[in-house]
């Protein structure tokens, strides 16, 4: 189990061991970015966020038929689109929903902290953990669509059983556990307390300003 997510993240960069200069770390929000902000730092690597939103499928939200990246990146699971026979129009409502989540998130975030691109370098995608798969095969997807020349996905915990679809869209998956009965991230944490657009805004100051250990001390308080 892990103390936190610092402790988590700190482990996660022993495992991920040495990656090219050119890499960018990027954390999901709001959780990933605690532990991506330890893995950069070990990395001495850029830290910046993926902002992504799934596209689920109307009948079944859970399920991902695409996923909107800032940029006006857009990602379409076809075979999904087609088997779960979502029409054109149902298709654009759900974009057009979750595009202005995504844009809100965007403002937030940004307001402080421009994009990094992503074209051409080495892209490490964190998160916290993975239990079924969509976010991440998401966040990988729009690393792809921005050009990234490598993705690597590496988080805490994964259940074992979405390796296999996980490994197909990243270049490398990186983890420290791997259960085959994981039912939710937060099982794995002595401490999963939520986190906010604050702390996620003033985990980027920091990293950008190169102030990554006051950046460690915030998120251990």
């Amino acid at each position: 189990m892990f103390r936190d997510r610092v402790d988590a993240g700190r482990r996660l960069a022993d495992r991920l061991g040495n990656v090219t200069p050119a890499a960018v770390v990027v954390g999901l929000p709001r959780g990933g970015v605690v532990v991506a902000a330890q893995v950069a730092l070990r990395l001495g690597a850029p830290l910046d966020v993926i902002v992504v939103r799934k596209l689920g499928v109307p009948a079944a939200p859970e399920v991902a038929m695409g996923a909107l990246g800032e940029g006006g990146v857009l990602v379409v699971n076809s075979d999904v689109v087609r088997r779960a026979r979502v029409s054109p129009a149902a298709f654009a409502e759900v974009r057009l929903r979750e595009q202005a989540v995504l844009d809100d998130r965007v403002q937030r975030l940004r307001a402080a902290v421009p994009l990094t691109p992503l074209s051409g370098r080495t892209v490490v995608v964190v998160d916290d953990g993975v239990a079924t798969g969509a976010t991440a095969r998401a966040a990988c997807q729009v690393a792809r669509a921005a050009r990234a020349a490598s993705v690597i996905l590496a988080v805490p915990v994964i259940a074992a059983d979405v390796l296999p679809e996980l490994a197909a869209v990243a270049d490398r998956v990186v983890y420290v556990e791997a259960p085959v009965d994981l039912q939710a991230v937060g099982q794995r944490y002595a401490d999963f307390s939520q986190v906010g657009d604050a702390e996620v805004t003033a985990l980027l100051e920091q990293a950008a300003d190169g102030d990554g250990g006051s950046a460690t001390r915030r998120a251990e308080r």
